[in-house]
């Protein structure tokens, strides 16, 4: 944490001020995870309906996304902020008088906005905030906002159901959003750096074929569907096995791993580069997908979370880093909002897809399926992630540099 310490006092404030509403937000969008799928489900849906609406949060983003990248590198970060903030306030408040399915499709999709903005924003801010010395170091320290979001929110909501009824989660989720909302209204913007000349510029969808954002962007579907399958069918399959265990625990329980390791990884990434960090990540998920399969007990789906929440933890903040490092300051909300979309379209398809599958093999069987993503995304990342296979693998290993970084000229 010391290098706060050599931050000049107007940054290091901003800094924290944007951790504040971080937090807020990432508690706000949580608050209901454990329980908005058995909220859903006491409206009489099944499995696949449940999947379904849980899946149309990734509407919003996908939508949302190409649009809130532009704003975000040519009107400012501050803006897309809040837009996001005011998303993730206004959300609960939609579920609060409603168990119509069609508009809980449509409000989770607005919710999805929330998302979107909000971390595209957060993100470029960090970015152009840190030093590219430290960045990989700010980077997962200003990401812990994530994973203690992850705690208290599930917690807060969770038991919040389960002593007065889902009423008073969704108030408190709200509460918690516009609270983050004055929050946000006071960080800094950062000058916005000019674009380059019209011509110049790549079109936003063109981007996905750019092999220093292609590979990434595929990555995150294979864990966009694995968090997705995670994120709306865990607290099903928890009462499913017979567990005796709070679902809010679960996901506290993955929230305090990512919380861990980030505190580890990011100022190692700065020395070591993000690939090997990278590799170990997608090593957890191919763990935890592995026990959450063959899980029969709350000793092993603690476990279980314990490894996705390493894996999560170390992702998202290197693969931030990763498209930090290839990117030019005038486009990192779009280099970055074009990978993310990877990781919005594994959520989108994991709900109704695999919520189908799940009717005919159950939900233990979906997480076998998870089991092969999380290998295919290891894989694809060790022997692609480079100009060549040599280049990929000891990039991958921690052994090589990263083929398509960029030096800018304060580097």
């Amino acid at each position: 944490m010391k290098v706060f310490t050599k931050l000049d006092p107007s940054t290091r404030r901003n800094f924290w001020i944007l951790f504040a509403a971080g937090l807020l937000f990432w508690s706000a969008l949580a608050a209901h995870l454990p329980t908005l799928p058995l909220y859903i489900q006491a409206t009489g849906a099944n499995e696949q309906t449940v999947g379904i609406v849980m899946g149309s949060f990734a509407i919003g983003l996908l939508a949302s996304r190409q649009l809130l990248a532009k704003l975000a590198d040519f009107r400012g970060r501050k803006l897309v902020l809040l837009i996001g903030m005011t998303a993730v306030a206004v959300a609960p408040l939609g579920y609060l008088v409603t168990n119509y399915i069609p508009a809980l499709m449509l409000i989770r999709a607005f919710h999805g906005i929330s998302i979107a903005a909000f971390a595209l924003a957060y993100s470029a801010l960090v970015i152009d905030l840190s030093p590219p010395q430290h960045r990989g170091e700010l980077i997962g320290y200003m990401s812990l906002v994530n994973p203690i979001g992850l705690a208290l929110g599930p917690a807060i909501g969770g038991f919040l159901q389960e002593w007065y009824g889902f009423a008073p989660m969704f108030l408190a989720a709200a509460g918690i959003g516009f609270v983050g909302l004055g929050c946000t209204a006071q960080v800094k913007e950062t000058a916005v750096v000019k674009p380059l000349a019209t011509g110049e510029q790549i079109q936003f969808w063109r981007l996905l074929g750019d092999p220093r954002i292609r590979v990434p962007a595929i990555i995150l579907l294979m864990v966009g569907l694995t968090f997705g399958t995670l994120s709306t069918f865990a607290p099903l399959y928890i009462r499913e096995i017979g567990a005796d265990l709070n679902t809010g625990l679960f996901y506290t329980a993955i929230a305090i791993a990512s919380f861990s390791i980030r505190l580890i990884v990011g100022p190692l990434s700065d020395r070591h580069g993000r690939g090997v960090f990278i590799s170990l990540s997608l090593v957890f998920y191919v763990v935890s997908m592995l026990l959450l399969w063959q899980a029969r007990d709350t000793a092993t789906l603690l476990l279980a979370a314990a490894m996705e929440g390493s894996g999560a933890g170390i992702l998202i903040p290197m693969i931030a880093a990763l498209m930090a490092d290839r990117s030019q300051p005038h486009e990192r909300g779009r280099t970055f909002g074009v990978c993310m979309i990877g990781f919005d379209i594994g959520i989108a398809m994991a709900g109704p897809m695999l919520g189908t599958v799940a009717g005919y093999i159950g939900y233990r069987g979906i997480f076998g399926i998870c089991v092969g993503l999380s290998v295919i995304g290891l894989a694809i990342f060790l022997t692609q992630s480079g100009k060549s296979l040599s280049n990929s693998l000891r990039f991958a290993l921690g052994q090589g540099r990263d083929a398509y970084a960029v030096r800018l000229e304060h580097q």
